[in-house]
C-alpha cells in the first residue's frame, strides 16, 4: 500500500510521515486511528489509539522486516511461556508492509503508579536467559554492527563526524572478533534496559521491545546496565548493586567489558544521530554524545532521556 512516495525511505523517517503510515496501516487492520497519539520516535514510531487499547509500531524502513517478524513470534512464544512479556494482537496478520515500512499492533499496557526498578531488571534478564528456545523458534546471532552502516549512510551529520565513526566502526569490529564468551547461547533481549520494562496497573514488570531479541551470550543483555553505570554514571551504586545481586553477576569484572563498552556506546551514539533533525535538544544531545567518543578517557555527560 502506498502513502507517500517522496516519503518513502528511513532517511525521510519523520513523527508526520510515521504518523501517515500508521493511519493507513490502522485502516487495512480495520482499526480507528484518529485521536491517536504518537508516544516515541526512535528506532520506530510508537503510536497509541484512542479508539481501542491498541499500540501500533511503525518501522524505519523494508529492511527491519525480518525483525518485525521476530518480534512478533517472539512474543507469541513468550506468551505460550506464560513470561510477562508485551503481547501482540492475535487476531490480526503482522507484521504489515506499508509503503516500505513493516508495521506490527500490540495490547497496551496500563501502566501503574511507578516504574520498574534495576533490581526488578535483574532478575527477569536473570529469568529470560533461564529459557530454553523451542526448535520451531528461529532467532538471529547478536549482531552490533546491522543497523550501523545504514545509519552512518542516512544520517544528517557532518562529514567530518561520518568519517570518524566509521573509522571507530572499523577498530570496534577488530576488537569484536577478539572477544572470547565462557557462557553458553540462549535467549537474549538485546536491548536490555530498565526503560524496556513497564510496571502494569496490577503491579507486574513487564518486559517490551523485542526487536534486538536473538539467541546468543547473556553478556549483551548485562552489557546496557554496566556501560550506563560504570561509564555514564545514570544509576546510583545502590541502584546498580541491586542490578547485580538480582541477576548474579557485575560484567565489570570481565575482561570483554571495555569491547563491550565501547560497542554500547557507538551504538547509543548512532541511534541518536538518526533523529538530529526533530529538534534542538536531540541535536545538541547527539553534539555531546559524539565529543564523548572522540575522547575515551573524559567524562560522559551523555543524558539519559531518550537514550535509546
Amino acid at each position: 500500500m502506498a502513502v507517500d512516495a517522496a516519503w518513502g525511505s528511513a532517511e525521510g523517517f519523520t513523527s508526520a510521515g510515521a504518523t501517515r503510515v500508521m493511519g493507513a496501516a490502522c485502516r487495512a487492520a480495520g482499526l480507528d486511528d484518529r485521536g491517536a497519539e504518537l508516544i516515541r520516535l526512535g528506532e520506530n514510531a510508537l503510536f497509541r489509539l484512542a479508539s481501542a487499547p491498541v499500540i501500533v509500531r511503525v518501522a524505519r524502513g523494508e529492511e527491519w522486516l525480518p525483525k518485525a517478524r521476530t518480534e512478533v513470534a517472539v512474543s507469541r512464544w513468550l506468551g505460550g511461556e506464560g513470561f510477562p512479556a508485551a503481547r501482540v494482537i492475535e487476531d490480526l496478520e503482522q507484521p504489515v508492509l506499508i509503503d516500505g515500512h513493516p508495521v506490527t499492533f500490540w495490547h497496551l499496557i496500563v501502566e501503574g503508579d511507578r516504574k520498574a526498578t534495576y533490581g526488578e531488571l535483574g532478575g527477569i534478564l536473570r529469568d529470560l536467559h533461564s529459557l530454553s528456545v523451542p526448535g520451531g523458534l528461529q532467532l538471529p546471532s547478536f549482531e552490533p554492527f546491522d543497523k550501523q552502516e545504514l545509519r552512518l549512510n542516512r544520517a544528517v551529520v557532518p562529514e567530518d563526524d561520518k568519517t570518524f565513526l566509521r573509522k571507530r566502526w572499523r577498530e570496534l569490529r577488530d576488537k569484536y572478533a577478539e572477544l572470547r564468551f565462557e557462557t553458553p547461547k540462549g535467549p537474549v533481549h538485546g536491548d536490555a534496559h530498565v526503560q524496556n520494562l513497564m510496571v502494569n496497573d496490577q503491579g507486574q514488570v513487564i518486559l517490551i521491545d523485542f526487536e534486538a531479541f536473538c539467541f546468543d551470550h547473556p553478556e549483551w543483555d548485562l552489557m546496557v546496565t554496566s556501560v550506563e553505570h560504570h561509564s555514564l554514571g545514570w544509576q546510583t551504586n545502590e541502584q546498580y548493586a541491586d542490578f547485580v545481586a538480582a541477576y548474579g553477576r557485575d560484567l565489570y569484572d570481565w575482561e570483554g567489558y571495555e569491547t563491550l563498552r565501547g560497542l554500547q556506546e557507538f551504538g547509543m551514539t548512532t541511534w541518536l544521530m538518526q533523529n538530529v533533525r526533530e529538534d534542538e535538544a536531540t541535536a545538541a544531545e547527539y553534539r555531546r554524545r559524539i565529543a564523548g567518543l572522540r575522547n575515551d578517557d573524559g567524562p560522559r555527560d551523555w543524558r539519559p532521556d531518550g537514550a535509546w
